[in-house]
């Protein structure tokens, strides 16, 4: 793993990255992406394999899709500074004729995105299709999704889950950013999935749980990943990181009104303050 204060430092650049983005056009979905910081920077500086450059069909390289495309500023900001496309262009965001729209697309090709993603439900049907095509291919490359705990309302996810499963996905790992938030409210009030962990379980996934906002434990969970395919176990992996909407903002942190609500001017201020 890297140097922990870089990760941090990478992880508090990203989160300022966010917030100028939906502040700038008064428009997109900080609480979810604030959260999701900590798992975008390990996954991208530490544990993908990647290629120079961007191949769409990704062949001998791990990929990454995301499924819960709302969250879409912390993907934009991991993958400009990650190399795919400058980080100048995070300040077109949302705008018309940008290639950073507030779910992600593909028709103007860019680089980092494979699918267009934000109706929610679909992802795990595409990366389960990756991950078999890994399979058939005989590349041992890896896939990785990223689906929120609202989406698992989603019929679709779990209908998709148990072809995981069943065709032994020992390259597949689910990963479920559990903030127990949406949109109109907590998880329980809204349509309650728990126990998550138990439903994860009982469709054959290897499960566990860490805290999404602690390196080491995240890390702990990609190693159950990982060792689940080094020795070819034939069970895909599901890691539930708990995390907190809206994290390293004070008046943002765990309130599921940040889902959808950009920052004034004062409240920007405040939160770049806080972010150092």
């Amino acid at each position: 793993m890297s140097n922990t204060k870089q990760l941090q430092d990478f992880v508090t650049q990203v989160r300022r990255d966010i917030l100028r983005m939906v502040h700038a056009v008064n428009s997109g979905h900080p609480g979810g992406s604030l959260g999701c910081a900590e798992f975008f920077t390990v996954l991208y500086q530490d544990l993908l394999r990647r290629k120079p450059g961007f191949d769409m069909d990704g062949h001998g390289e791990d990929l990454f899709f995301l499924s819960n495309g709302h969250i879409s500023p912390v993907f934009y900001s991991v993958l400009a500074r990650s190399g795919y496309f400058s980080v100048s262009e995070l300040s077109t965001f949302r705008l018309i004729n940008s290639r950073l729209q507030g779910h992600p697309t593909t028709h103007d090709n860019l680089p980092g995105v494979r699918i267009a993603s934000g109706s929610l439900g679909q992802g795990m049907s595409v990366a389960i299709g990756a991950a078999q095509a890994k399979k058939l291919n005989n590349d041992n490359h890896l896939i990785y999704t990223l689906h929120g705990d609202g989406e698992l309302q989603e019929g679709s996810v779990w209908e998709a889950a148990m072809s995981a499963h069943h065709f032994k996905l020992d390259n597949f790992c689910w990963i479920i950013d559990n903030n127990d938030c949406q949109i109109d409210g907590r998880l329980p009030e809204v349509m309650d999935v728990y126990p998550i962990d138990e439903k994860c379980r009982a469709f054959g996934f290897d499960t566990v749980v860490v805290d999404g906002h602690n390196f080491e434990d995240l890390q702990r969970g990609f190693d159950v990943f990982l060792n689940n395919q080094k020795n070819k176990t034939g069970k895909p992996t599901a890691i539930i990181a708990k995390t907190y909407m809206g994290r390293g903002v004070s008046f943002m942190e765990d309130s599921y009104k940040w889902h959808g609500m950009p920052p004034n001017k004062d409240q920007a201020e405040q939160a770049l303050g806080e972010l150092k």
